[in-house]
Formats: structure tokens, sequence, C-alpha cells
């Protein structure tokens, strides 16, 4: 049976592995180095690492990818396939050379759109209407390898990035096991990527997800769904750190009242955006429990009317 090692991080590549573990010999697995969080920065392992425990396998978690110690590591587990999701580094030309049966990437984009570290939020924020998983060769650019296999789903107007995930993780998984057979007997031959129809995805930072009132309102409700479960989305009421948790988007209504300006009818609580209103339905003030917007407001006296920061 054909050894492989498996690299992955967070939930994707859980779910990835979890399936590859079902009909290969997985002989190693590559994670990134625990994280402290928290105020008491305690350890948080990733979802990847999780699953790997709990099937007692080799589990290698380099500080250093590149690093020579690094690269022996991986070198000592034969690998004759290496099996990437959503690892959160670029491999190293040793590391690419090393298994005979190349390195596979699981990309959760349709590629070469959205190439990088965060295709699943920015198919979210472009407005895309399909998603989808590339089965890739990998070479040394980011993202650049040419494509072994692809699928698609629809993107629902209530998809967030965590359900997302979920969805494109069990497609990637399922596409992966369909194409391997293929590829490790020599049957698929690569296609090259269109560089010219490249797009990119950047890292996503903690200060993205704080909300600019100016722009139209089904934009920032793009973003509060593509930055759900992180970083969230967010305002400044009274000083206060705001979280927006669920909202919805009236392109077509306008108002006589500045930006930012929180209104409030029998049915809703609503902010004024730079093109239109954006309905805020669940909310959360910083410290305290999450709430509907109306609960809240009913609570605290001068935020209808008042202008989030």
């Amino acid at each position: 049976m054909t050894r492989v090692v498996f690299m992955g991080t967070p939930r994707f590549g859980e779910l990835v592995l979890s399936r590859l573990l079902e009909a290969y010999e997985v002989v190693g697995v590559v994670t990134r180095p625990d994280r402290r969080v928290g105020r008491g920065q305690s350890t948080a392992i990733s979802p990847v690492k999780r699953l790997a425990q709990s099937h007692n396998l080799p589990i290698l978690q380099p500080t250093r990818l590149r690093s020579e110690a690094s690269i022996q590591l991986l070198r000592d587990r034969t690998p004759q396939l290496i099996v990437v999701a959503a690892f959160g580094a670029i491999l190293p030309q040793p590391i690419l050379d090393l298994p005979q049966c190349g390195c596979i990437n699981v990309h959760a984009s349709l590629l070469p759109r959205h190439r990088g570290a965060a295709p699943i939020p920015a198919a979210i924020l472009a407005g895309d209407q399909v998603a989808g998983i590339t089965i890739m060769l990998m070479e040394a650019g980011l993202d650049t390898g040419p494509i072994l296999s692809q699928g698609s789903l629809s993107i629902e107007p209530e998809d967030t990035t965590r359900s997302l995930t979920e969805k494109l993780g069990v497609l990637g998984s399922q596409l992966l096991i369909a194409t391997l057979p293929s590829w490790l007997a020599g049957q698929l031959k690569p296609i090259p990527q269109d560089d010219s129809q490249a797009t990119y995805a950047g890292m996503i930072r903690h200060e993205d997800g704080h909300i600019q009132w100016s722009e139209p309102a089904e934009k920032i409700a793009r973003r509060c769904r593509a930055y759900d479960p992180w970083p969230g989305t967010f305002t400044f009421w009274q000083g206060q750190l705001l979280k927006l948790i669920s909202v919805e988007a009236v392109p077509s209504m306008a108002a006589p009242a500045p930006v930012g300006s929180v209104l409030a009818t029998e049915e809703a609580i609503a902010v004024v955006t730079g093109q239109g209103l954006l309905v805020m339905n669940e909310i959360q003030l910083a410290g305290k429990k999450r709430m509907a917007a109306h609960t809240f407001a009913r609570g605290q006296r001068g935020f209808v009317g008042s202008v989030l920061c």
C-alpha cells in the first residue's frame, strides 16, 4: 500500500485526513506547532493533531520547515506520496522532491481563482456564486501547480466560512480519494493553470473585521459571513467593541441619516451604510452575552439614534 505523509492544520485538513485514513496507509502527520491562546495562555492543538493523536499516528510539528532537521524527519518516514490540505506554509523544494509520487494539494478553490492562504473567505467576500476544490500537483510557486481534478458546489446566501469549510472539506476528501488511484497508476496528465486568470487570497488579519460603514450594505454582510468564525466583524459604540453576529443587507433602502446611524423599526434594528441598510439580527457587546439586536436596544438607552464608529 502507498505510504502517505499528510500535512494540514485546521478543520478543513481534519476532514481530508479523516477520509484519507480510510483508504491509505498514513505513516506520519505534519501540522503546525501548538499555539498559546486566551488570557490564560492555554495550549491549543490543531484539529489535525487531535485526529492524528486519536489514531496513534506519528506527529511532526517543526518550527522551521526548511531546516535540514525537519526535512530529515520527513525523509525518515519514507513517504511515496505527500498530501497537503491547508497546512499553512509553502513547502521547500527538498520536501517537494522527496516522495516519488509527488506532493498533492487539496486546495479549497477553483484554481487559478483564489490562490493563497484564505480561499474560502475570499470566495464569500467576492460574492462568488460557486466554490470548489482543486486537486493539484504542487510546485515551488504559491498554488501554481498543474491541476489533476476539480469539483464545485454552490455558495448559498446564508453560507459563512464556517459552513462552507465543512462542505468543501467533505467535497475535497471525496475528490481526493476519487483522484488518487488514477494518479498513482500514471493515468492522469496534469493540466497547467492559466496564470492570466489568477486571483489571490491573502492572509486575514484581525483588523480586517473592523466594519467601515461607508461601504455598501451587501459588502458588509458578505464580510460578516466571510469572517465567521475568525476574526469576526466588529464596530464601536460609546468606545466599546460591538460584535456583529448575524446581519442581513437591505441594499435598496435608503435613510436620511449619517452613515453609521442606528435606526429602529417595529421589525428591525438597522445601520445606515454607504448604500442601503444593514439589519442587525444578533450582536454582542464586549464582555457580554450575544443577544438579539432588539433586546440589546431595549436594554441600552441611547443605542438607537447613535452613530457607530
